[in-house]
Order: C-alpha cells, then sequence, then structure tokens
C-alpha cells in the first residue's frame, strides 16, 4: 500500500454530477436526493480514503485541548495533534449540543459563532467535518444524559411536538450558515448515536424501537423536507454489541442512513476491546457491502490512554484491514479526560510512530486524495 506517497490524480473541481462516477465508483442512494454538490465530493473522498486506509478525527481538536482554547490562539494554527505532529487530523468533530436553546456557546463552552468559522476553516483545508448532536432532554430540561422517557413526546402530535420543531429549526439554520466561496460546507451527521444503551434519553430503555425509528425519520424529514439543508450525510452509530444485541435493531432503514458506524471505547480491558473492534467492524463492513454504504469507527478512545504503545499495539493492528473510512477518537478536556496525547503525554512518541504507519491518514495525506 503506497497511500502516502502516490496520490491519486483526479481533479477536484468543476465536475458534472455524471463525471464524479465511474466503473469503480458507482453513483451511491443517498437520504438527500438533492444533496450539494460539495457533499457528493465528500461522500466520493470518504470512498477513496477507505481504499488507501483511514483517516483520523480528534473530537474538538481545534476548538480546545490540553490547557488552552482557541479564543487565545485565533491567529496561531493549534491542536494537540498538530503540537505533536505539525499536522492536523482529517476529520474534524463538533457537537452542536444546546444550539436548540439558541444558546452562544455549545455544552462544552465552545461559542457557535467560533465553531462555525472553525468548520470554515477546517473544510478550506481540506477536512472533513462529522457533527453530533448532545441535546437536552426536551420533557425534563435536564441533559442528553437524563433518561426521563421523551422521544413519544417530540414526535408528532406529542406534547412537545412544537418545541422540538423549533430545535431542529435552529439546527437547519447553523447548518444552511456552513458556506465557503458561496458553496455549502458538506457535513457527516451523526445525531442519537450509542442508542443501544440506555445512557441517554433516547436510548435502549427510554424509547421503543418503533418510536426511535419515527425520531430519525422524522428529524430528517424536518431538516431535508421543511428546511431544505441539503448538505448533510447521515450516519447511523450504535455503541459496542453485547453478544445479544442486533447492529440493525435501531437501524432506520437504507433511504435514511447514508453512513454506518459503530462506537467503542477501551475501558482498561485491552483484550475485549479488540475483541469487540474486530468482531463488530466485520459486521459493520458486511452490512455496509451488502447495502453499497460507506463505514467508519465512529467514536473510540482509552480514556488517559496509560497503555503502553496503545496507537500502534492495541489499535493499529485490530483496525489496519477493517475498511473504515475515518476513525475518530473523542476529546482532550482535562488531564483526567482526554483521548489523544498531547505535547510531552507518555505515548507522544508511540502516536508520532501511529503517524507512519501505512494506512493512518492525516490532514497532508487527504490532501492527495481528491474526488
Amino acid at each position: 500500500m503506497f497511500k502516502k506517497i502516490i496520490p491519486i490524480l483526479l481533479v477536484f473541481t468543476m465536475f458534472s454530477c455524471k463525471s464524479i462516477y465511474t466503473s469503480d465508483y458507482k453513483k451511491p442512494t443517498l437520504v438527500d436526493n438533492k444533496i450539494s454538490e460539495s457533499s457528493k465530493l465528500l461522500r466520493k473522498k470518504l470512498f477513496l480514503i477507505s481504499k488507501e486506509g483511514f483517516a483520523i478525527g480528534h473530537q474538538d481538536c481545534t476548538s480546545y485541548g490540553m490547557g488552552w482554547k482557541k479564543s487565545d490562539y485565533l491567529d496561531v494554527e493549534k491542536s494537540d495533534v498538530f503540537d505533536m505532529i505539525e499536522d492536523q487530523p482529517s476529520v474534524y468533530g463538533f457537537d452542536i449540543g444546546w444550539i436548540e436553546h439558541a444558546s452562544d456557546v455549545n455544552l462544552d463552552g465552545v461559542p457557535f459563532d467560533l465553531m462555525r468559522n472553525l468548520m470554515i476553516d477546517a473544510h478550506r483545508k481540506g477536512g472533513i467535518i462529522t457533527v453530533s448532536w448532545h441535546l437536552d432532554n426536551p420533557t425534563s430540561g435536564g441533559n442528553s444524559w437524563d433518561a426521563t422517557p421523551s422521544v413519544a413526546n417530540i414526535l408528532e402530535g406529542g406534547i412537545h411536538r412544537e418545541k422540538y420543531e423549533l430545535w431542529v429549526g435552529r439546527v437547519a439554520s447553523f447548518f444552511k450558515s456552513l458556506k465557503y466561496n458561496d458553496t455549502e460546507v458538506p457535513i457527516i451527521f451523526r445525531p442519537f448515536h450509542e442508542m443501544n444503551g440506555s445512557w441517554f434519553w433516547w436510548g435502549k430503555d427510554n424509547c421503543s424501537v418503533t418510536d426511535y425509528k419515527k425520531l430519525w425519520h422524522q428529524t430528517v424529514e424536518l431538516l431535508r423536507d421543511k428546511h431544505n439543508v441539503n448538505n448533510l450525510l447521515y450516519t447511523y452509530s450504535p455503541n459496542k454489541l453485547n453478544p445479544d444485541d442486533n447492529y440493525m435493531t435501531y437501524y432506520p432503514g437504507d433511504d435514511f442512513v447514508d453512513i454506518l458506524g459503530s462506537d467503542i471505547y477501551d475501558f482498561n480491558n485491552t483484550e475485549e476491546y479488540v475483541n469487540s473492534v474486530v468482531n463488530d467492524l466485520a459486521i459493520v463492513k458486511s452490512i455496509a457491502t451488502e447495502k453499497g454504504k460507506l463505514f467508519a469507527f465512529t467514536e473510540t478512545g482509552l480514556e488517559k490512554i496509560p497503555t503502553n504503545n496503545w496507537f500502534t499495539e492495541v489499535l493499529y493492528p485490530a483496525i489496519k484491514d477493517s475498511g473504515i473510512s475515518w476513525i475518530l477518537f473523542w476529546r482532550n478536556h482535562d488531564k483526567n479526560h482526554h483521548y489523544m496525547p498531547y505535547k510531552g503525554h507518555t505515548n507522544e512518541l508511540d502516536f508520532k510512530k501511529f503517524k507512519t504507519l501505512p494506512k493512518t491518514l492525516f490532514l497532508k495525506d487527504i490532501n492527495l486524495i481528491n474526488p
């Protein structure tokens, strides 16, 4: 595999709809039949990336990190990854929790105006943007982790339907505001994730499978059909599968999902983690291949990364032949809650070695891959 030295020589601009499809890249069926050209190109780029390796992502990577926040470094190229390797992650994760309240900042204190600028800048540099939404509980007023049943209340006819439509309208306005050179910035949108667990109010013990699917369908229809948001690729991402779990239990259907994913964390249980990664990603790959959809490792990490050589000896062997388009490590909040090394971390050297491995693709690498 020579992905880091042989670029795929294709032109990035001035495509017609027809010209981006080839014998190797057939036209996919997408949730939005009016999807933006930029989003079509992102989908193809993800396909090409998966043939070369996998894009490396980090949640909130340019928003804040260990001992810093972007507002103090507005004119400086900055991330914990960049400080180690002088390259950025190729996938930038963001969360729009609290946008539902028209808040100036998200649930982690990132100003939405700054977030918008960071998303546009990431796109300008060739990066890929993925967005989750840890929205508050519309019934109790608690946060996403407040398990008060609420999904039935925000479906059509529910007592909080009007509130939910207002919330989705605010999400739509934000997504539609993401433009660079009058072109819509494409977004991988991953709502209502980890639904096969019960820690979120939209999770397993807090709503029925039928209501979950209705929530997904109606959210897509509000964004796509009512608000004409056409720059989203919708991603379905259950948590790690337990022995009795079926990956497809909550699946909203092929017409409502563009990308399949899986969230799996290492809880200092290396063998169980590796087994889950290998098993679950093989299941996702099989289903995605059958359906003609892309797939990814949508969340992972080991908090504080205490295991020596975790990236090269635990993670990489488990994912190198998985076929994923990208992998997203969770955020770096403080010394007790971080999932990416930083300058001076005990696994900094291991991460630098991880960067040199054949299939890890950072920002400079994916900029050699043009759809």
